[in-house]
């Protein structure tokens, strides 16, 4: 079909391939609630009104229609399966759109993993839009799996599905004009350049800002966020498995400001995607609390759309691709039908379309481990440490200065207090890199948990009691290719191999979602009462997020940007 079709079914001149009768429209781009026919032919939606023929029809009385949802900002490595399997989790869910950066994986492969991830969308059932990963590696304090300067992000510049540049999360390098930072934003200067800026403000936040930045979704309070969005920084409200924001950031959303405010998750695991959804989610949890159904809709969708340019996505509009969902109630907003390109994908929280088969790709192996023995001893140099202190549904951490237990010479895990040994292990290169830590807040009684999974130089993190179980939990890891681990002593209790660069499985997302909840069962046995403290050790190693972190060349303090001893 052609546009000349396309015409002919818009003016009424040859019966569509689809209309929608009688419901309610939701119009993002009017403001208003309508009812309207919705004629759909060749993909597109055409037309909007009565009296339009086609060759199958529906019946929506009393059902709401609106725009497809579009997440802003998510990393769909942090679902722990490949794109097809996070469409099947989240298009019944009213998802139609995402736009991703996969710099976990460019992290570990560079650019092999981002077009295996370009690969394995191509031709599917969700609409994947790409932002070329900016800071990989995130910084120098780190040993990542790849590089990506200028030069290599270059190719990317005229793939139809990338969009712009990801995430620049050395905000320091930005604003203080780093060279090679810069260079990229050359590049892009023309695309759109997302933000990662916690904390930042004042001249600096200007200065990162006046480098062309767009986005920002790592606000945690209103005073934050306003300032950014005083800036010029669209704000991406973002609520994911471990660092909720959207309740926080309620209160700065107004009739006034909040066409430069979208919805984005970040990173949420299987289970929150198939349980509770995911911009679905947030729009529900956002109208619950009292915003308008029509702008919490509107930040879904519609403003996403207009951000990234996305001209025929976010609204439902002659021209506009027909990705629409259809809602029996607004104030519960759930959705019940789910149409991509005017095929009809989901109905009842269910797939109704199948994905694509897909060819085999080979990918090289990512789990490197040195020969060498596993190390984690920490000889005693002073009588107080530095330690990492996790916070409840944040991935920022607390930087604190705590005594030492002492034994025999050498500084051990703490039960009592609540302090455990934590460690990097370089897995790239096999370097023999371990960067040694403790950390607050994890609650295990005994054993140790472990996993590929570390933002975002995805080295080995393993946080344990004692030094035997650690070892344990590595070596499992290596011998899966890459995965999460919980063991006890000498004893493997629970494991989810991820073969895909460590962070990966190919296997349906139900059942990776049941071996990640019996991994989870398994810490809460141990002592630990998180949520999922595998999501939160994967960020602890994550050294752009305040305030201090681990990665395999020792502790960060990220408020400094520098290295710092263990000891104090």
């Amino acid at each position: 079909m052609t546009l000349v079709d396309r015409l002919a079914a818009a003016r009424g001149d040859r019966p569509a391939d689809l209309v929608l009768r009688g419901g309610r429209l939701v119009n993002v781009i009017s403001g208003e609630i309508y009812r309207s026919d919705i004629v759909i032919h060749d993909r597109h939606v055409v037309a909007l009104g009565s009296g339009y023929r086609a060759e199958n029809e529906v019946d929506l009385t009393g059902m709401y229609v609106c725009p497809g949802l579009i997440d802003a900002h998510v990393h769909i490595e942090s679902s722990l399966v490949t794109p097809a399997e996070f469409a099947r989790a989240v298009l019944p869910h009213g998802v139609t759109t995402v736009v991703t950066d996969p710099h976990e994986i460019a992290n570990v492969l560079g650019l092999e993993g981002m077009r295996y991830m370009l690969e394995r969308a191509k031709n599917g059932l969700l609409n994947m839009f790409v932002m070329a990963s900016s800071c990989v590696p995130a910084t120098d304090m780190e040993t990542s799996g790849a590089r990506l300067e200028a030069e290599d992000l270059a190719q990317l510049l005229d793939h139809p599905w990338v969009l712009g540049l990801a995430e620049l999360m050395n905000y320091p390098g930005v604003a203080l004009g780093d060279e090679g930072m810069l260079d990229k934003i050359a590049l892009y200067k023309d695309k759109a350049l997302d933000g990662h800026a916690p904390d930042m403000t004042g001249p600096m936040l200007n200065a990162y800002v006046a480098a062309g930045v767009q986005s920002e979704h790592e606000c945690a309070s209103v005073a934050e966020a306003r300032e950014k969005l005083r800036l010029g920084l669209t704000i991406f409200i973002r609520e994911g498995t471990t660092t909720r924001n959207l309740l926080p950031l309620l209160p700065l959303i107004t009739a006034e400001n909040h066409s430069a405010i979208c919805f984005c998750t970040d990173d949420r695991i299987p289970a929150d995607l198939i349980d509770h959804g995911s911009i679905d989610y947030m729009i529900r949890l956002a109208i619950a609390e009292g915003i308008d159904p029509l702008m919490a809709i509107r930040m879904g969708s519609y403003n996403t759309a207009r951000h990234f340019g996305l001209r025929k996505y976010g609204a439902i509009a002659p021209g506009t691709y027909a990705d629409l969902l259809i809602a029996p109630d607004l104030r519960d907003f759930r959705p019940q039908q789910v149409y991509r390109g005017g095929r009809l994908v989901a109905q009842a929280g269910e797939m109704v379309a199948a994905s694509p088969a897909r060819r085999a790709i080979e990918l090289r192996g990512t789990v490197n481990i040195s020969a060498h023995p596993l190390d984690f001893s920490v000889p005693a140099r002073g009588e107080r440490i530095r330690v990492i202190g996790s916070v409840k549904d944040q991935v920022v951490t607390e930087h604190l200065l705590e005594r030492a237990r002492i034994v025999d010479g050498l500084a051990q895990s703490d039960t009592g207090r609540d302090i455990l040994k934590f460690a990097m292990v370089e897995r790239h290169r096999a370097s023999g890199n371990i960067g040694l830590g403790f950390i607050k807040g994890f609650g295990l009684r005994r054993g140790a948990i472990a996993g590929t999974v570390a933002h975002d130089h995805h080295n080995l993190a393993v946080i344990g009691v004692d030094d035997d179980s650690m070892r344990t939990a590595v070596r499992a890891i290596a011998e899966m290719g890459g995965g999460l681990a919980l063991v006890d002593g000498d004893q493997l209790l629970a494991s989810l191999p991820l073969p895909v660069a460590g962070l990966l499985s190919e296997a349906p997302i139900e059942t990776v979602r049941e071996q990640y909840d019996a991994m989870i069962a398994a810490a809460h046995e141990m002592g630990n009462r998180m949520s999922d403290p595998f999501m939160v050790m994967s960020f602890m190693g994550l050294e752009v997020i305040p305030k201090l972190k681990l990665t395999d060349r020792g502790l960060v303090d990220v408020e400094q940007f520098k290295l710092l001893d263990l000891f104090v």
